[in-house]
């Protein structure tokens, strides 16, 4: 470096401090080194591997920005899907009270939406005569005690047997708005009309027109769709984060919409074939936007425990590691292998690699990133170049020659030979014809 002005003394393990002067360093008691006209710094500075050094001027150039990393807690959005199912208490099943023959079935097929008391069916049983003769026969004998005498005491009886027939009626399965007709007409039908016991969905059809039928058949499962549950799959070790009543957004992408849910209180049930747990929500379904079967999608918000904490963007991740670049001093860029934990809004859990009050990088990374794997492959061979030149001059020898250097007075050696050569060559041949 013989003949370049030298512009300061640098601390080779901190270049924040600069001296005008040689001495030695403050902090670490190294003796500072010169850093000389058109050098790079980093040249001169003893960096830990992957480390490098970037001046104020060329950070604010590339946008390099860094953050404290603190401890603190939020909240993860977590996403899974989940498939809606009837609620298991409001599904009522319209069953056979006694043997017989179905006469007719309405077009009511599995999924049509029917309204209470709306004739699903007819049938045809011998034991609906009876059961109508004796029903017609309390309401006459009712009729009849209420003509001859006032007294109230006298009708609870033939009341109290009307009751029991028109509860015989229903269980075996003729609807409500039949059994007014038969109490206004006193006629006896043939034909029994199957009705729906409430508002819903059919589940499930088993019966046909023609079919004969015993006690106990089940003809229709209509579900109420006011409220539905929707199940989860969960993994066992995330359990601990629901509780019960936590709410849920629901989007369901079919219909464009969304909902909410809430955890149910009941425990979830373990599903060995997935080996997850199935969690359940509950949900009111007003305008029936979920049907049962249907897929959707769901968003727990659910806590965080507090930890060391970093901006997503500080972390660069290569897919075989994540790595940081922590700002070890002025100017000095360290990378950083870290292991991570969970992720919350824009931020990211550190289990390993960070300690609480250090400075990551959060903006420019990338460009530091390139420039640290530059320096990685350039710098050892600068340095063992510069010391080499340094020390020959010093010593008044000759410099190191690289590779090409050398082939090129190789070149230029061979060439002056040649040229001998061929001059030799000419002398002798003269020499020939003089004696020839």
């Amino acid at each position: 470096m013989t003949g370049k002005h030298i512009l300061y003394y640098v601390d080779p393990m901190h270049p924040a401090y600069r001296a005008d002067k040689p001495g030695i360093a403050p902090d670490c008691g190294m003796a500072l080194v010169p850093v000389y006209e058109g050098e790079d710094p980093a040249l001169r500075l003893q960096l830990q591997p992957g480390a490098v050094y970037i001046d104020p001027q060329k950070q604010r150039l590339i946008g390099v920005s860094v953050q404290t990393v603190e401890r603190n807690s939020g909240s993860r959005l977590m996403r899974t899907t989940g498939r809606v199912e009837t609620n298991e208490t409001k599904v009522h099943r319209v069953m056979a009270g006694a043997e017989g023959w179905v006469q007719s079935v309405q077009n009511n097929t599995e999924g049509t939406l029917v309204k209470k008391d709306e004739i699903l069916a007819s049938v045809y049983s011998r034991e609906f005569r009876n059961a109508e003769q004796a029903y017609i026969g309390s309401i006459a004998s009712m009729d009849r005690l209420r003509g001859n005498s006032s007294m109230e005491d006298v009708n609870r009886p033939s009341d109290a047997n009307m009751r029991i027939n028109e509860e015989q009626l229903r269980s075996l399965g003729m609807g409500e708005p039949q059994i007014k007709e038969l109490a206004k007409t006193h006629q006896i039908t043939r034909d029994i009309t199957i009705t729906s016991p409430i508002d819903g969905i059919v589940l499930s059809r088993s019966v046909a027109p023609g079919q004969r039928f015993e006690a106990g058949t089940e003809f229709y499962r209509i579900g109420d769709l006011s409220d539905v549950w929707i199940t989860a799959d969960i993994i066992g070790n995330e359990m601990q984060l629901f509780h019960p009543g936590a709410r849920v957004r629901v989007n369901v992408r079919e219909r464009a919409k969304t909902v909410y849910a809430t955890v149910s209180k009941d425990p979830p049930l373990f599903d060995p074939a997935s080996r997850t747990l199935k969690l359940r929500l509950e949900a009111q379904n007003p305008d029936l936007i979920l049907r049962p079967d249907m897929f959707v999608d769901l968003e727990f918000s659910v806590p965080t425990p507090p930890g060391v904490s970093i901006p997503q963007e500080a972390v660069l991740d290569s897919g075989m590691q994540k790595v940081v670049y922590v700002e070890t001093s002025d100017g000095v860029f360290e990378r950083r292998k870290v292991a991570l934990g969970t992720a919350y809004g824009d931020y990211i859990t550190v289990t390993n690699g960070l300690k609480v009050g250090e400075r990551v990088v959060i903006s420019g990374n990338f460009l530091i990133d390139s420039e640290s794997r530059m320096r990685s492959s350039l710098l050892p061979s600068s340095t063992i170049a510069c010391d080499t030149k340094q020390a020959a001059a010093n010593r008044g020898t000759p410099s190191f020659i690289g590779p090409l250097q050398k082939a090129g007075q190789d070149s230029a050696r061979y060439g002056d030979a040649g040229v001998e050569v061929g001059n030799l060559a000419q002398v002798l041949g003269a020499h020939r014809g003089a004696y020839a």
